[in-house]
């Protein structure tokens, strides 16, 4: 049997296509339509604040209109640098209107890692809050000359002025004063949903044009834009709305996956696609607001990582909870212990828990198990429709591995991505064609069983996983080497066993001759003080351990293999 024969098919749920009809709109042409259908019905639940598909529109129309008056022209990047909150939603589906890319940045970057996605990307637009305008952004504009708007907002803009005051008493959320910066017009979010007209951009967008910029690791490690088309994400969203059945206008969806990342935005697109609605989760660490939320407005659906729903489980509220109106779970980002998924599954009901697998470069998702139908614990499911996997030899990535055995996986699709922004090198390391066909070489290790079943057996290179945020050791290494102290460095993952599926960042340093004989505890102190400097605290080390001569290959590299 081949990967051609494509045994998965056998396993699909009864009445699923194995080929769906391709969208041949925009998503801007889409979301236009589902709002003329759904007007009136919410699209977004947020801290007690409901707004309606009218209001997104218009709101979103209002944006378009404050870039395109400007001087923002379509094909334009748009950064869009917060939390899971209105304003995102908003700023991402004006940005679309206008023509305009969208790259979510983390909120969590430095001040170096934001230049760098804002410079690389040559962002024209930075949507952020005020707390990141004062205290991150100011510190590099002049190193930005291509950004020349900026839009600042609060996370609790959207509250009345007592829920804000009273939010602030109680939470102390951070806020930062706006100043203006020289060679950039600033705007205030909300004196633009205040001023500008609530009219159609008038901009033709096509199947082929640019819709997400989304940075990841891709197959070396460092940061690289990956381009989205609207092609590939209304082809992702068709695909994984009509596996799952998911009821146009009916689903309630929560997740807190962060909308800077291809999973989290691609299920707000999702939900959006079929007219539903989502209860945007701020901040994900907050277990009691999520359990509050979820007995409010009962979800039909969550999406999460594993690490969440273990956090879940530990909340005293989480067990009591009415699930009858689940439909199911989906699982990404990070391996789930099957133990774990039964215990979820003993809270939830049994069935309900769906793993999957994608990244970045495929639009979000590429396997899946089935909703309805045979499902195997343990594994990420199958191919998805329209998407076909093969699993290569590790050595020249040419060869098929039989049913059974480690190897690449490798992606062909309508969804896979463009290629990387300004950087050939990468695409082509990744992209190659076989027999006519464009595939993406995933990096990650798997193995698919003869029912075409796949499970992830190990992580793509040396990307670490840490709550669900891609940890790139190279880009760390890279960094620290500026260190005098730091002769040779690696940063490797130790599995964290408060959180299963998740590591800890761990770095192992043999130091410069001149630091050999400083005390270890000073050491550490001043390299984990550089560390928090120059790094966000999810890629800050963990552990620090100190060795006399770390291992080297043949070709002397590094050996990670040795060290873990």
């Amino acid at each position: 049997m081949k990967y051609n024969d494509r045994p998965w098919l056998n396993h699909y749920p009864p009445g699923q296509d194995h080929k769906i009809s391709l969208p041949e709109i925009t998503l801007v042409e889409h979301i236009e339509r589902i709002a003329s259908e759904f007007p009136r019905e919410p699209a977004i639940y947020f801290l007690g604040v409901t707004i309606s598909y009218q209001e997104l529109m218009a709101h979103s129309n209002r944006f378009a209109q404050a870039l395109i008056q400007n001087g923002i022209l379509p094909g334009d990047v748009v950064g869009i640098n917060l939390p899971n909150s209105p304003q995102y939603v908003i700023a991402q589906v004006g940005a679309l209107k206008a023509g305009c890319s969208a790259s979510g940045v983390s909120p969590l970057l430095t001040p170096r890692e934001l230049a760098y996605q804002l410079g690389d990307s040559r962002a024209r637009v930075l949507v952020t809050l005020d707390a990141i305008f004062e205290h991150r952004f100011l510190s590099i504009s002049d190193q930005l000359p291509d950004l020349k708007l900026i839009v600042a907002t609060g996370i609790l803009d959207f509250l009345s002025w007592i829920k804000q005051k009273a939010a602030r008493i109680l939470k102390k959320v951070p806020h930062g004063k706006l100043r203006p910066v020289e060679g950039k017009t600033l705007f205030k979010f909300m004196d633009i949903l205040s001023t500008y007209p609530d009219r159609a951009s008038g901009v033709k967008v096509s199947p082929e044009d640019h819709c997400l910029i989304m940075y990841t690791g891709g197959t070396t490690g460092t940061p690289k834009g990956t381009i989205i088309t609207h092609r590939n994400m209304m082809t992702e969203l068709a695909i994984v709305t009509g596996w799952l059945n998911m009821e146009l206008g009916k689903e309630v969806i929560l997740s807190a996956f962060p909308l800077f990342h291809i999973a989290g935005l691609a299920l707000a697109l999702g939900t959006i696609f079929i007219g539903s609605v989502q209860i945007l989760i701020p901040n994900p660490r907050d277990t009691k607001h999520i359990v509050k939320e979820m007995a409010k407005y009962k979800p039909t659906i969550l999406v999460n990582v594993p690490s969440l729903y273990m956090m879940l489980l530990e909340e005293p509220g989480f067990r009591k909870l009415d699930f009858s109106r689940l439909s199911f779970c989906l699982s990404a980002a990070s391996p789930f212990p099957v133990e774990s998924i039964g215990q979820l599954e003993d809270a939830v009901g049994e069935g309900k828990m769906l793993e999957c697998y994608g990244l970045t470069e495929v639009s979000s998702l590429a396997t899946m198990n089935p909703r309805r139908g045979t499902r195997k614990v343990g594994t990420v499911g199958v191919p998805l429709p329209n998407t076909m996997i093969r699993l290569v030899d590790l050595g020249t990535g040419t060869i098929d591995v039989p049913f059974g055995e480690e190897g690449e996986i490798v992606v062909s699709g309508p969804q896979v991505m463009l290629g990387y922004l300004n950087k050939p090198d990468e695409t082509a390391l990744s992209l190659k064609e076989r027999h006519g066909e464009t595939w993406l070489h995933t990096g990650d290790i798997g193995r698919m069983d003869s029912d075409g079943f796949l499970t992830i057996v190990d992580r793509t290179k040396d990307m670490l996983n840490v709550g669900g945020y891609k940890v790139f050791s190279r880009e760390i290494e890279d960094k620290l080497y500026e260190n005098p102290a730091i002769e040779f460095c690696a940063i490797i993952g130790v599995p964290n066993p408060k959180r299963p599926g998740s590591d800890l960042v761990k770095l192992v340093v043999q130091p410069s001759p001149y630091f050999k004989n400083v005390n270890q505890e000073l050491l550490k102190a001043e390299i984990l003080a550089f560390a928090r400097e120059n790094f966000a605290p999810y890629k800050v080390p963990k552990i620090i351990e100190f060795v006399e001569t770390i291992p080297l290959t043949a070709v002397g590299k590094v050996d990670k293999k040795a060290l873990k």
